[in-house]
């Protein structure tokens, strides 16, 4: 009971955590985890998009402008994931600390080697590199040590705990990661509604075995159901897709397949190392369902 309570407040957006000396509002939950990994007791956060949405699809409101006002940090996905509300929120905020180029403004994707570069047809539109590396141990990991830095930059007083608390985080991943590669050794592989997995499935060496979107952004349409089904009959997989979406592809698919079906949100239920921790568990947990 306790559980469900905990999640059910999770959920509910901005999360804020105790007040401290410095105030960082991250975006999404897996920022918030890096953040509050890296910056313990010395910050007070809040997250701006809540779990169970899509971070594509926010509108700059008022309290986000809000929140930002007071912000000495922004902590971004970047690679113009947060583009359709972000930029708005920050430059109406009329924070001069964390607009960009400035020292409170913290983008995580550029310090990870992103994939898809240039591409449009991925599963997402996102020319400048796909944004979509929070479910992937190796980009978290990296991103760590530079949150690290700009902390300590802004906070001087507090660099050697920052820098201890990120070394600290990346033990915890590092020790972590070949347990879960080692239960997906002999997964199948998996259809998702688009590609925000592609980093995901990228460091298990797992296939993707193709996508409920005929084209990024369009719902999966009969046709294309029947296309993927005929491609992947007398085979085996998983189908994964996020809450948030219809059940109707996905439903359809695999009375075809006769494959499992998993619902898994993208972002962990709460802005800390340990739910994230628990986000791929979940997921290499669904992976590894059909070699069980």
């Amino acid at each position: 009971m306790l559980k469900r309570l905990l999640i059910t407040l999770a959920l509910l957006s901005p999360v804020t955590l105790q007040a401290a000396d410095l105030r960082i509002v991250a975006t999404t939950n897996s920022m918030g985890a890096l953040a509050s990994a890296v910056g313990g007791e010395r910050i007070a956060l809040t997250v701006l998009a809540p779990p169970d949405r899509d971070a594509h699809f926010l509108q700059a409101k008022p309290s986000m402008m809000r929140d930002l006002r007071r912000a000495d940090l922004v902590v971004s996905v970047g690679a113009q994931l947060e583009a359709g509300w972000l930029p708005v929120a920050v430059k109406r905020s009329a924070n001069r600390d964390i607009q960009p180029g400035q020292p409170g403004h913290f983008e995580a994707a550029e310090h990870v080697d992103l994939l898809d570069v240039g591409e449009t047809g991925a599963g997402h539109v996102h020319a400048s590199g796909n944004p979509h590396f929070n479910l992937d141990p190796r980009a978290m990991r990296a991103v760590l040590p530079a949150l690290a830095e700009r902390l300590a930059d802004i906070d001087p007083a507090g660099a050697s705990a920052y820098r201890e608390n990120a070394a600290t985080a990346i033990t915890r991943i590092e020790n972590r990661m070949p347990q879960w590669q080692a239960r997906v050794e002999k997964a199948p592989g998996a259809v998702f509604h688009h590609a925000d997995t592609r980093y995901l499935m990228d460091w298990l060496d797992l296939p993707t075995l193709g996508y409920l979107e005929p084209t990024p952004g369009v719902p999966p349409t009969a046709r294309h159901i029947g296309g993927l089904a005929d491609s992947l009959a007398g085979t085996d997989g998983v189908i994964i897709h996020a809450p948030y979406y219809s059940e109707r592809g996905p439903a359809k698919l695999a009375n075809q397949l006769d494959w499992p079906v998993e619902q898994l949100y993208t972002e962990p239920d709460a802005p800390t190392l340990d739910a994230w921790i628990e986000l791929i568990d979940a997921w290499v947990a669904a992976l590894a369902r059909p070699s069980t």
